[in-house]
Formats: structure tokens, C-alpha cells, sequence
């Protein structure tokens, strides 16, 4: 048989075969490599928790019941301080858990009273058909959590503060969540103390970047407040999203890994560190 032009000295291949072995258009090279960009992004953000399981303080051996509850001393004790207190505290969690995320709790108490009144959400309450919101009384609200030191996150004092107690619990009783828990990506504690943030604005918390679950804004609401009230953010169920505001800096969320700038602070905003220096 005679060889069609163009093959001569190699064996030809069929049409549609010869078409399958041609390179990829430019097109599709470059809408392949957004997956590729995007994986090795969260491969670099991982870093930041394996960093912190590394080089951390993250116990991994002892057994939760064992571990220390005592107060860190940063609550004002109700019999010295007599003036009103609301103070908000984050702590790592529970085992190779912390290396990624912290438990918040909000902790306020009235002028004049003896003890304060602590609000977090705890996970296992909702997985056992309660309500995983909790409002408990104590003398000691800075108590290590399950081993933990918490870090005081903010803190108001004195005249106007039994006000902002009013305006707290009130956006306690309207969180739209309480029976419900997700650790990731929400709603958990971390949505729930956000959630307060932005109802009172005048708390001016601004929540770290291993507060996993705070851009968590529900099925339904793509835009809404920085939880510091400085600015705004858009989060795609807590998945995605940006973050602007002049506490809070710029941080983008990928996967509940949260990174970005704070001007404000001069810090940067890094999963797994919280924020650096």
C-alpha cells in the first residue's frame, strides 16, 4: 500500500488516536492548573497546624478526664473587683484538635455580684439531643480548658459594662443554632461567640484566625459583618470567604484555614499560629 503523505518512515495512526495524542490546547493547560494552584495552597497552608503539632504545646498523650482545670488568674476575683466585668477567652482544644483551633467562651458578671456567668457552646451536649448552649455560674471563668491556658481576647470593664451584659445575653438567647454542632466547618463555638460579636458590636472582638467556625454565617447568608463590627466579610458556608476590617485586617478563609494581614496590629494572620508576632 502506499504511504499517505506526511508518514513517511514511521508507522501512521489512526485519525482519532493521532488526535488524543496531541498536547493539550493552551486553554485547557491553563484551567488545569487552578486545581493544581488551589491543592498546593492548602497543602502550604497545612503547614501552620503541622507546625504547631511539631513545635507546639499540644499534649497529645494525656487523657482529657486528667487533665487540669485550674484558673490562670486572669479574672478579676468578684470579691476584690466589685465593678462590672465581661471578658472573652480562647483556648486551644483537645489533642492534635488544637494544633488547628481554639474554644472561645464569654464570661460576664454584673456590678456587685459574686460570681460570673460563662456562655460557650459544647459540642457533645448537641450530639446527645441537648441544647449545646450553656450559661453556667462560677467564681473562676479563666480555667484551663482541659488543659489549655486560655487567652484573654478582650476585655471591658466599669461604667456602661452592665449595658453591654444586657446587649450580650440577648444576643445569647437569639443565637439561631443552640441545638445544633459541626466542628468544622460550623456552626460550633467559635460561630457562636462571632455570632455575639456582631450583635454587639461594641465588644470589639476581634477573633483569631484559629477560631475555626467564626466566618460560618448559615446555609442562606453569604455577607455579613466582621464579628469585630470594624468591617465586612463574605464566606461561602464557611468554606471560602474574605474578610476586611480595620481589626480583623485582611484574612482569607480557604477551607477554614484562615490567613492574611493585620495593619492594624502589624501582624500577620496564620492557620494553625493564630497570629504572628
Amino acid at each position: 500500500h502506499a504511504t499517505p503523505a506526511g508518514c513517511a518512515g514511521q508507522r501512521c495512526l489512526p485519525h482519532w488516536c493521532a488526535m488524543t495524542a496531541m498536547p493539550a490546547s493552551p486553554r485547557h493547560s491553563r484551567w488545569m492548573r487552578w486545581p493544581a494552584l488551589l491543592a498546593a495552597l492548602v497543602c502550604a497552608l497545612l503547614l501552620g497546624p503541622l507546625g504547631v503539632l511539631a513545635f507546639g504545646d499540644i499534649d497529645l498523650r494525656t487523657p482529657w478526664q486528667h487533665r487540669q482545670r485550674n484558673s490562670t488568674g486572669q479574672a478579676p476575683d468578684p470579691a476584690q473587683v466589685r465593678e462590672a466585668v465581661v471578658q472573652v477567652y480562647g483556648a486551644r482544644t483537645v489533642r492534635w484538635r488544637g494544633a488547628f483551633g481554639i474554644h472561645p467562651w464569654i464570661a460576664v458578671k454584673r456590678s456587685n455580684a459574686d460570681t460570673y456567668t460563662t456562655y460557650q457552646v459544647i459540642g457533645w451536649r448537641a450530639y446527645r439531643g441537648g441544647d449545646a448552649l450553656v450559661g453556667t455560674e462560677m467564681r473562676e471563668p479563666d480555667s484551663r480548658w482541659f488543659g489549655a491556658a486560655p487567652q484573654l481576647l478582650v476585655e471591658h470593664r466599669g461604667p456602661g459594662v452592665d449595658a453591654l451584659i444586657d446587649r450580650i445575653e440577648a444576643a445569647v438567647q437569639s443565637y439561631p443554632w443552640g441545638t445544633s454542632y459541626r466542628l468544622w466547618p460550623g456552626p460550633n463555638s467559635n460561630t457562636f461567640v462571632a455570632y455575639v460579636a456582631r450583635q454587639v458590636p461594641e465588644l470589639a472582638l476581634d477573633l483569631p484566625p484559629t477560631a475555626i467556625g467564626k466566618d460560618y454565617l448559615g446555609p442562606t447568608t453569604l455577607v455579613a459583618k466582621a464579628p469585630s463590627g470594624t468591617g465586612w466579610q463574605v464566606s461561602l458556608f464557611g468554606l471560602a470567604g474574605v474578610t476586611v476590617a480595620r481589626e480583623e485586617g485582611l484574612e482569607i478563609n480557604l477551607l477554614g484555614l484562615g490567613f492574611g494581614i493585620d495593619l492594624n496590629d502589624q501582624r500577620l494572620r496564620l492557620p494553625g499560629w493564630g497570629t504572628w508576632p
